[in-house]
């Protein structure tokens, strides 16, 4: 009930009153009273309100990372969102988890002590499996993982680690790393059955087969740095790391990324006719001299000249020239 009334309601009050079916000393003495408030001494909040929602913003951006990088990765459909954010103690967690499951046990520096990062075996099965060259469809029948199942599901959990610590970079620097594979969660002891944990869960969507990620942070990892979860620092982090340090470290990972190359020997067009009446040994022409040298594409751009060879046994290009175009590409794209 709200504690500011409407006119309707004061006018109510006032006639109350006035006719008396309300006793103004009785009324005093009640809000005298103390309000008790009940409190669960089994489930303490460690974190109030506002350091919930800077959790929120932290994950929907995780969220939105993890849908780029397994999109990239799976080159299938992948959503990602923040389903909830709750604060348990630990036995409730790992009583809450199916068996088996993939849990990953992983170590927070700077911080001290340890925390979980749990896949359900929908969402594991689906991701194995569109490595592997399927569609990604949900299983019918779960079961253990096998052993090269596991390697495969390492690397798919030091992607997710490298995504976490992007995500939490505006509140502090962390370096997660993987320590160990478990799939029982009752084989984990990463803190005291009856110690708060905040649980972030995690709807995922891969393809057809859908599942829920969650992560358990121990209280007492974050405890540090709980001090920084709030609105005004994460804006002001950011605001803080578009210095000439933060660019030149965009720059350096920039420089990191990989391009798709392309070495074009050169191209014709070919009627259907033709192409349906193709058959070994038939030679196409080309719009290129033997001479000519050929297009090195960087995307879909022509940036340099080069040509073809061979060396140690292997195809090899070397570049011989800068495309004319090139400059007239650049003033386009500006």
């Amino acid at each position: 009930m709200s504690d500011v009334l409407n006119q309707n309601e004061i006018d109510s009050l006032l006639s109350a009153i006035s006719s008396g079916s309300i006793d103004v000393e009785e009324a005093k003495e009640q809000s005298d009273e103390k309000q008790v408030k009940e409190y669960d001494f089994k489930r303490p909040d460690k974190l109030s309100k506002e350091q919930i929602r800077t959790l929120e913003m932290i994950h929907d951006n995780l969220s939105r990372i993890f849908t780029t990088t397994l999109s990239t990765k799976l080159r299938s459909m992948v959503n990602f969102e923040v389903v909830s954010i709750e604060q348990l103690a630990y036995s409730e967690f790992i009583n809450s988890l199916p068996e088996p499951t993939i849990l990953g046990i992983n170590k927070l520096e700077p911080l001290s002590g340890q925390f979980i990062f749990e896949i359900n075996p929908e969402i594991g099965f689906g991701i194995i499996d569109r490595l592997f060259g399927g569609f990604g469809n949900p299983i019918t029948d779960v079961r253990s993982f096998t052993d090269i199942e596991k390697v495969v599901l390492k690397r798919v959990m030091n992607w997710l680690l490298t995504d976490f610590r992007e995500a939490w970079s505006n509140i502090e620097d962390l370096e997660p790393k993987l320590l160990e594979l478990e799939s029982n969660p009752h084989f984990i002891q990463v803190v005291p059955d009856s110690d708060m944990t905040i649980i972030i869960t995690l709807a995922a969507k891969i393809g057809s087969t859908e599942g829920l990620i969650n992560i358990c942070l121990p209280y007492i990892v974050l405890e540090p740095i709980v001090k920084n979860l709030n609105a005004q620092y994460w804006f002001s982090s950011t605001r803080e790391k578009q210095t000439p340090e933060h660019i030149a470290k965009l720059k350096k990972r920039l420089n990191e990324a990989r391009v798709e190359v392309d070495a074009v020997l050169g191209s014709t067009e070919l009627t259907v006719e033709d192409f349906l009446y193709l058959h070994p040994g038939d030679v196409i022409r080309l719009d290129k001299k033997v001479e000519a040298n050929a297009e090195l594409k960087i995307g879909n751009h022509h940036k340099y000249e080069a040509v073809v060879g061979t060396k140690n046994r292997h195809k090899a290009i070397q570049i011989v020239g800068v495309a004319e175009n090139l400059f007239e590409e650049s003033e386009v794209n500006d």
